[in-house]
């Protein structure tokens, strides 16, 4: 009887416990799918979960150059680029019951109630899923209670709305690696430097043992433990008969190989083009109010840029089907650029190789100038100067006015010495102590430059580069800045008689002269070639060796205004002050402008604009923007067979012939080298049939140079980064750039013709 008197009232409490559960957990789950508990999805965020993908550049020959992104490096990949390794790895780890469970594996979930959790969390990769995408971090055990139901929901309501592939996919393209590595396709090449579709096993174990707790099995940081973490996803693959087992411990044995890549807007390749293109295409519609007079001239460059150029503001001028702009940092945009990722690198080395002598022999100068970096022309008050305007533009004079520091107690917060880095070509960063204002002094000491290549008939930019290390030297001399362009200014002149019917035989008689301007002030010009004084020359000599005193002739014929319309038409933007003078290059353009006007003379008087983006796709494929080269006819045929045959001349026997006899480089090739007064600016440019290219170098200020002239014309300072480049564009041969191309010059054209009597 007492049995039974016990028996009776358990059964009665089990049961009602149980049932209560029951009605409890249901009437939870129907309050979950109501929305009453917790935060659910409606169903249009579950048909389109709210991803954000970064956006990425592409380079002409399909490799990827960087991407866009504000907070997450994720960018989404499709399933049949998932390596099957990835797949097998991932179900055999993290779901095995993956295709035959509807998003809860209740099976599972028991198991590893029973076993307390040695059997596994029970959370299916549906599960795992819908914490990703929609379960914000609970702040104790109630909260995470009641996100688990919510989970289940959102999880079959996932299972019904996609595939088991799909899922798969979402789950991949979600999950975060760490290290900017948002997604599998950047875990890939920030740990690999490979695709999904390329992973090995070895490397898809090791990142899908992440899953289950990226910090805790950081490969980085815990290379050990990282190791037997994949080692223990193998073993669960050959369980699972995704592999056998001589497969699993041939693999097993070998160590963990990463190539770590680290995401740095700041590394890789083409970063100051990069930066550009960014600036380019989140550019706003200018507003004068919003510039200060003195800049009025870039007010009236940006406006012509955003009504005549449609990269320029492209995310500002398109809208998306919703109506919203594009934004590059979340829309997952596929942006296809006409730089070659090969020829951007030769460029690069050139560059990098040639700024690092030309900076050794700088600071051999250097180290006899009592104010270096500055030249010993410079008096103290123009240094202080440059000095002062260099300080008030730091983040710690900044930092200090807002604090509400006076001016002279900030100045001499320059003068404390202190602990720091300083950037160094052979060693990179290194620790040193110095004062601020020795810093600034130390960093202006470095060499900066531009170049830029692109092809004279398609307009296709094929490498750029603003600077000698865009870590440290951000200001892009590419496109951003401008410099005087000295004796490279001169074939526009020599164009200009050109067109107007002189011929490169016609002689003129090489002595000084001098020339009055439109207020009656007297102009003569200096030049270097004073043992030829007095000497008959053609106007090709004139060309090829830089007379001065040809050039004032030249001008002597024309006006001022007609220099200035014919370099426009050239494609030269900035200001240019209508001066006799102008014929000697003290404008101020940038590499970018005199690579696209110089287009214009291997192309047969055809001048074709800067490419920089061939299309635009948005997340799912489609093309967003086409982009075309933009050709003006500057010049007649005639006209550009003359300047070619005069800028031949230059580089096979005038300033520029170093490119032949120190480089040997023998391809047909036209150019111009350009020194500045004081030798403050360095320029090359060069053409071949298909390829033409332009540099830059010089010092932060105008007052920062070599004083030799040796070392500071443009054929020592500039000339030798094409060189190189060419040197490197040539030889490879998958490039398709022939060192045998010659001109297309018609056989009637006779540089003589019009000089015969």
């Amino acid at each position: 009887m007492k049995t039974k008197n016990w028996y009776k009232p358990f059964l009665l409490w089990f049961w009602g416990l149980f049932l209560g559960g029951l009605l409890t957990a249901f009437l939870v789950i129907w309050l979950i799918t109501k929305g009453a508990l917790g935060y659910l999805p409606p169903l249009e965020e579950l048909q389109n979960p709210k991803n954000t993908f970064a956006s990425e550049i592409f380079s002409s020959d399909m490799q990827s150059l960087g991407r866009y992104y504000r907070f997450e490096n994720r960018v989404g990949v499709q399933y049949t680029d998932l390596s099957p390794n990835l797949i097998n790895a991932l179900i055999a780890t993290e779901d095995v019951r993956f295709y035959e469970h509807t998003g809860v594996d209740f099976k599972s979930m028991f198991r590893a109630i029973i076993k307390l959790g040695r059997a596994g969390g029970g959370s299916t990769l549906t599960q795992q899923l819908a914490k990703q995408l929609w379960s914000p971090r609970a702040n104790n055990i109630f909260e995470r209670a009641m996100q688990k139901p919510i989970e289940w929901v959102i999880a079959t309501k996932l299972e019904r709305l996609y595939s088991k592939d799909e899922i798969l996919l979402m789950y991949m393209n979600q999950f975060d690696f760490l290290y900017n590595a948002v997604g599998i396709q950047s875990a890939s090449q920030v740990y690999f430097s490979t695709t999904p579709s390329e992973l090995k096993l070895e490397e898809a174990a090791m990142l899908v043992g992440m899953c289950k707790n990226p910090s805790l099995y950081n490969p980085v940081r815990h290379p050990v433990r990282a190791t037997n973490r994949r080692n223990t996803v193998l073993s669960q693959m050959e369980k699972y008969g995704y592999i056998d087992e001589a497969t699993r411990d041939s693999v097993m044995a070998l160590p963990l190989e990463l190539h770590y890549t680290s995401v740095d807007h700041k590394q890789g390749i083409a970063p100051y083009f990069r930066e550009f293109l960014r600036v380019t295409l989140t550019a706003k519609e200018p507003k004068e109010s919003d510039y200060s007079e003195w800049n009025q001239q870039q007010f009236k460059l940006d406006q012509w840029q955003w009504e005549n150029n449609p990269l320029y503001g492209f995310c500002e001028k398109n809208k998306k089907a919703d109506g919203s702009k594009y934004d590059i940092y979340q829309d997952g945009l596929k942006i296809y650029t006409t730089i070659d990722s090969r020829m951007q690198r030769y460029a690069e080395e050139a560059v990098c190789e040639h700024m690092q002598e030309q900076q050794k022999s700088f600071f051999k100068e250097l180290q006899k100038k009592r104010n270096a970096p500055f030249s010993w022309k410079l008096t103290q008050n123009e240094i202080d100067g440059i000095m002062n305007r260099s300080m008030r533009q730091t983040e710690r004079y900044r930092v200090m006015k807002l604090a509400g520091y006076s001016h002279d107690s900030i100045i001499a917060s320059f003068m404390v010495p202190r602990e720091m880095q300083v950037f160094t070509y052979d060693r990179g960063l290194i620790d040193t102590i110095l004062t601020p204002y020795d810093s600034i002094k130390w960093q202006k000491s470095y060499l900066r430059c531009g170049f830029m290549s692109m092809d004279p008939r398609t307009g296709h930019v094929k490498a750029y580069v603003g600077g000698p290390n865009f870590a440290h030297f951000q200001y892009d001399m590419c496109t951003k800045g401008k410099r005087q362009v000295g004796s490279t200014v001169k074939p526009y002149l020599y164009t200009l008689a050109m067109d107007e019917g002189m011929w490169p035989c016609d002689k003129v008689v090489n002595e000084p002269i001098t020339l009055v301007d439109a207020n009656g002030r007297e102009w003569s010009p200096r030049d270097t070639h004073d043992k030829y004084r007095g000497d008959t020359v053609t106007l090709t000599w004139g060309l090829m060796n830089s007379s001065n005193w040809i050039s004032a002739y030249l001008m002597s014929l024309f006006t001022p205004e007609q220099l200035v319309k014919m370099m426009q038409s050239f494609g030269i933007q900035g200001q240019l002050d209508p001066v006799i003078s102008l014929c000697l290059g003290p404008c101020e353009v940038s590499v970018a402008e005199m690579v696209d006007a110089y287009t214009t003379f291997p192309n047969k008087g055809i001048r074709t604009e800067p490419l920089y983006v061939t299309r635009i796709e948005d997340n799912n494929g489609n093309v967003i923007g086409t982009f075309a080269p933009r050709t003006h006819e500057i010049i007649s045929e005639t006209t550009a067979y003359k300047m070619l045959h005069m800028l031949r001349a230059v580089l096979d026997h005038g300033t520029g012939v170093r490119v032949r006899f120190k480089y040997g480089v023998t391809a047909p090739m036209g150019g111009k080298t350009g020194t500045t007064n004081n030798n403050s600016d360095g320029w090359f440019m060069c053409f071949t049939p298909s390829l033409v290219s332009g540099t830059w170098v010089g010092g932060e200020d105008r007052g920062i140079h070599f004083d030799n002239m040796a070392e500071g014309q443009g054929a020592s300072m500039a000339l030798p980064i094409c060189a190189l480049y060419m040197q490197k564009v040539l030889a490879d041969p998958e490039l398709g750039y022939s060192p045998t191309e010659n001109f297309d010059v018609p056989k009637w054209f006779d540089p003589n013709a019009g000089c015969k009597k």
